[in-house]
């Protein structure tokens, strides 16, 4: 695959305590263990913020099965009394929702993990702006490939206003693709996260998560998923650098 870059952005900001967690969460009703929900992610502890922009490589996995899905997203956590919603946005694959293995865009909200959810424009949430040539659940083309340089998208959510919007950034100039409206996601305190993520039966062997290759072989912008360019904004809308910190492994 030849050399070429899509960029997309997502905006979070925050009191920043980051780390890093991988997590396994396998229950489902009646305590059966049949999913398992691997997550690599970078996240900060709950607290204010105002925008986060990462670009994120894009893999495809065309050798995934139909019950398991594979992806990366921004996340942002709103507390709404004694739990949270979420607002996310990113690129997967998921044979089981589109019956193919392309890699998407893709949007989600989700009321408490339990009681409400969805995906892209399948109902009443993530609102795409008029004539916009990217929208929820399109397929991305081309995706990175091994060895060769990576294609990202970057992902902006940006709260300017009340709504959290998501801009296009591989233009010369941005180009708005729509937003969550701020019922979705205005309670406080927050948190933001970068994550990268796979799911699948318990019976079966999962997919590789990104690329499925580690970072630390030769050349790790080629080879490897990543988020980079990480930024954050201040009250202002100012972007500036993450605070550097040690980054903990929890499992």
């Amino acid at each position: 695959m030849g050399c070429g870059y899509v960029f997309i952005s997502i905006l979070l900001c925050i009191s920043f305590t980051p780390y890093y967690i991988t997590l396994v969460e396998s229950t489902d009703v009646g305590g059966i263990l049949q999913m398992n929900k691997k997550y690599a992610m970078w996240r900060t502890r709950p607290g204010g913020f105002y925008g986060l922009r990462a670009e994120i490589s894009i893999w495809g996995s065309p050798n995934q099965e139909y019950s398991q899905d594979s992806g990366a997203s921004i996340q942002i956590y709103c507390q709404d009394g004694g739990h949270y919603n979420l607002i996310e946005a990113g690129f997967h694959v998921s044979p089981s929702l589109y019956h193919n293995r392309d890699v998407r865009f893709f949007t989600y909200w989700t009321k408490d993990f339990k009681s409400a959810s969805c995906y892209n424009l399948r109902c009443k949430g993530f609102v795409a702006a008029s004539g916009t040539a990217l929208v929820p659940g399109q397929a991305i083309t081309p995706t990175s490939s091994y060895g060769e340089y990576d294609h990202y998208i970057r992902l902006s959510l940006n709260k300017k206003s009340e709504d959290w919007v998501v801009y296009r950034h591989d233009l010369q100039t941005p180009s708005f693709l729509g937003y969550f409206p701020v019922e979705f996601c205005s309670g406080t305190p927050r948190i933001q996260a970068l994550t990268g993520f796979v799911n699948y039966l318990n019976s079966t062997r999962g997919p590789p998560m990104g690329s499925g290759h580690f970072p630390d072989e030769k050349d790790d912008d080629k080879t490897t998923a990543y988020f980079r360019h990480v930024k954050n904004y201040d009250f202002k809308g100012r972007a500036f650098e993450p605070i550097t910190v040690n980054m903990a492994p929890f499992s």
